[in-house]
């Protein structure tokens, strides 16, 4: 009996937001088909194993859920266990006055190791108390805009006047946020740390508003901006939402690429790249908008590069490092490499001059450290780790020209700057595969786009834009509407959509149902 293959809507692409947004639309009865172009579900986030000896099952390209609101969860009704840190973050350094090696390391939570170790860095408690004003002012702000991300778009205005923060308003989403630190804080080393959040992904200076929108997405995080991994890894999230929509009824067809797509005033129709033909009142596009330009035949809209890269490794053990400090609590937030304020603006200016940087800035985190179910019985009995390495300021242009080759110099240069900070150089404790290779992948921006349609490698897919309507986007109710009245925009690239947050997902399914 041939497929029925009429729908109410065609989802195109299984990542965590096509398979949230083919859910809502399917508990709210209407007829869904899901088009994913690979053999198997997760997109970005997959879990793999790089290292085909190992049972290690790594989060390759995305880990944490942090972004993932509690609503769709309770919503969906998604069942799975997430897991929190202990540690925000440890920074080391090597004082120039001594030479003495030492590190910041800031706990979740403000408590007196905290304090004691702001007090170490800068000699004062000056540091640690503007710290603690900031981000309190941040979570404030957090908790209260974070409901709005799965709401109608509102006017900056409107939105403001909701928040009543116009002093913490006019600091995030008015002025740039390099100005904002450099008034704040006063040590280098600090000041760093905080621009950090501003960079993860973006190619730009502390000056530059898109630091901004980076800093907001990634500190209001479901309102807490704690962050969270999922017990098990990627795949666990991926298979719950798996069956989360096949119970909803969502027809979910796999190794099915979309090769072209036309649309009119009465709906759409996709044709795979094996000739299959499906109709349907609308289509929900969860990937790039720049893969849907390309379908439709149409110029691709331009936006920043990405500027990540991702390297990932399986330790026999952790190293030890220069300062002293365990390293079970150093790797268990997020490892700061070369990221003083100064350090990053320098690096930026390298890269933007067309070099990798010599001092390349690297965060690092061991996810096994938080969940190390990720890992078979017996490797966790080995005391065997997984650590996960970005490389920041490494934009997709810098690999054009000879992509292999810059990839092997960015990635020594990933490992010279974390080996200033190590006793046991991190190729010493690198698991050793059978045909005497080191557990270590890297992904430049090149290969991310080639590997998984990040455009240029960038994971936003595009410029973020505030959460909010200003004068581009007056058009916009839930930010998935593109110029074509039935075709939304249900990744990344859509407002609001960047993150594992399932976000775009859930407006992209909201606007289909407001139209009908």
């Amino acid at each position: 009996m041939a497929l029925d293959k009429n729908y109410d809507a065609i989802v195109v692409g299984g990542g965590h937001n096509g398979l949230v947004a083919a859910s809502y639309l399917a508990r709210a009865g209407k007829k869904v088909v899901l088009l994913e172009a690979e053999a198997e579900l997760g997109g970005a986030t997959t879990s793999v194993r790089p290292f085909p000896e190992f049972d290690a099952r790594l989060s390759r390209y995305s880990y944490l859920v942090s972004l993932l609101p509690d609503q769709i969860v309770a919503d969906l009704g998604i069942n799975f266990k997430t897991l929190e840190r202990s540690i925000a973050s440890y920074t080391p350094y090597s004082k120039k006055s001594s030479g003495a090696d030492g590190g910041l390391l800031i706990s979740q939570n403000w408590d007196e190791r905290t304090a004691q170790s702001f007090q170490e860095l800068t000699g004062s408690d000056t540091e640690g108390t503007a710290w603690q004003h900031f981000y309190g002012e941040i979570a404030e702000l957090a908790r209260r805009i974070a409901p709005s991300v799965l709401q109608p778009l509102k006017s900056a205005e409107k939105l403001k006047e909701e928040i009543g923060l116009p002093q913490t308003w006019n600091y995030l989403m008015e002025r740039p946020i390099g100005e904002v630190i450099r008034e704040r804080f006063s040590d280098d080393l600090v000041r760093g740390v905080v621009l950090t959040d501003g960079l993860i992904g973006t190619f730009v200076s502390a000056d530059d508003l898109q630091a901004n929108r980076c800093f907001l997405y990634h500190l209001i995080g479901n309102g807490t901006g704690q962050w969270r991994v999922p017990q098990g890894g990627m795949v666990a999230l991926v298979t719950e939402l798996k069956r989360v929509a096949l119970a909803a009824g969502v027809e979910i067809l796999l190794k099915s690429r979309v090769s072209e797509l036309e649309s009119d005033s009465n709906g759409v129709s996709v044709t795979t790249s094996d000739g299959e033909k499906f109709v349907a009142r609308d289509l929900l596009f969860a990937g790039a908008p720049q893969t849907l330009a390309r379908i439709r035949g149409e110029s691709q809209p331009k936006s920043l590069e990405g500027s990540q890269m991702k390297i990932n490794m399986l330790l026999s053990r952790l190293p030890r490092l220069k300062s002293g400090m365990d390293p079970h609590l150093a790797f268990a937030g997020t490892f700061h490499v070369n990221e003083s304020y100064s350090q990053l603006e320098s690096a930026y200016q390298r890269a933007k001059s067309g070099s990798i940087p010599s001092d390349l800035p690297l965060e690092l985190y061991c996810h096994t450290l938080t969940d190390p179910t990720i890992l078979s019985p017996e490797l966790n009995a080995k005391g065997y780790q997984t650590l996960t390495l970005f490389g920041l300021h490494t934009p997709a242009a810098l690999f054009d020209n000879s992509p292999e080759v810059v990839k092997a110099e960015a990635k020594k240069a990933a490992i010279e700057s974390l080996n200033q900070y190590l006793l046991d150089p991190i190729e010493s404790v690198l698991a050793v595969c059978q045909d005497g290779s080191l557990a270590i992948e890297a992904k430049s921006p090149l290969d991310l786009e080639s590997d998984i349609g990040l455009p240029r490698g960038n994971i936003f897919h595009r410029d973020l834009d505030f959460p909010f309507i200003d004068g581009s986007g007056a058009d916009l109710t839930w930010g998935s509407e593109t110029s074509e009245r039935h075709i939304y925009l249900a990744g990344a690239g859509s407002r609001r959509g960047g993150g594992v947050s399932g976000i775009a997902g859930h407006n992209a399914a909201m606007a289909v149902l407001a139209n009908d």
